[in-house]
């Protein structure tokens, strides 16, 4: 992992370099002064220092507390599903099943949901890391039921045990951007809630509710 870092240090101060010097060739047909102000050194165009990009880079990469929180729901979790389909629509349920599991040296965790939706086989994929540099969850959606990625960002609510996602997506019936969001709440080791808002006509209402149980 270390020759990774230190490959990398190395490319980004080669790229910082051959700028550096795309800029000298270009000014030096103009005259004395553009010369001399376009070879001012900015504070943006420093190359930072190799250990302190090693540095960054391994923070960056290395799973942390909150890596760790999704590797605890590692396993297989039995899914208790209910759907609206608009507003004022009745409550349809489904089950499905989950497997979870962390790849990629723990960075990320990823899930894999089997069931059946509405009469029809469903499978959906999800992934969801923490960004140790934005400091916040990300999230992504696939399912044989769309053609679409739906991607989510959100933070942890320690006094709460819930992590608030919130994104964007196109409605398929519209064309239109809509707002969408997420929220995870922990019930205890074993149990966990989600529940997904959609939006009809400029006004949020729950679309689906999943109870999660860990199969033991």
């Amino acid at each position: 992992m270390k020759k990774t870092y230190v490959y990398l240090t190395a490319l980004l101060i080669s790229i910082t370099a051959c700028k550096k010097e795309e800029v000298k060739t270009e000014t030096s047909t103009t005259d004395t002064t553009t010369v001399a102000k376009e070879e001012m050194p900015a504070e943006a165009e420093k190359p930072m220092d190799s250990i302190a990009m090693q540095k960054a880079w391994e923070a960056y990469a290395t799973p942390g507390e909150m890596h760790k929180r999704l590797a605890a729901d590692n396993g297989t979790w039995n899914e208790e599903m209910t759907f609206w389909m608009g507003p004022d629509a009745k409550p349809q349920k489904s089950t499905a099943v989950a497997q979870n599991k962390m790849i990629f040296n723990g960075l990320y965790q990823e899930s894999t949901h089997k069931g059946m939706v509405m009469g029809m086989p469903f499978e959906g994929k999800s992934t969801v890391g923490f960004d140790n540099a934005a400091q916040e969850y990300v999230s992504t959606w696939i399912d044989n039921m769309g053609s679409g990625i739906m991607m989510m960002k959100g933070k942890y609510d320690a006094a709460s045990k819930t992590v608030n996602m919130s994104g964007e997506c196109v409605d398929p019936m519209t064309k239109a951007p809509k707002k969408i969001r997420e929220v995870w709440t922990v019930v205890d080791e074993n149990t966990q809630k989600m529940e997904m808002f959609d939006t009809a006509n400029g006004k949020e209402y729950k679309s689906m509710e999943i109870v999660m149980t860990r199969k033991k």
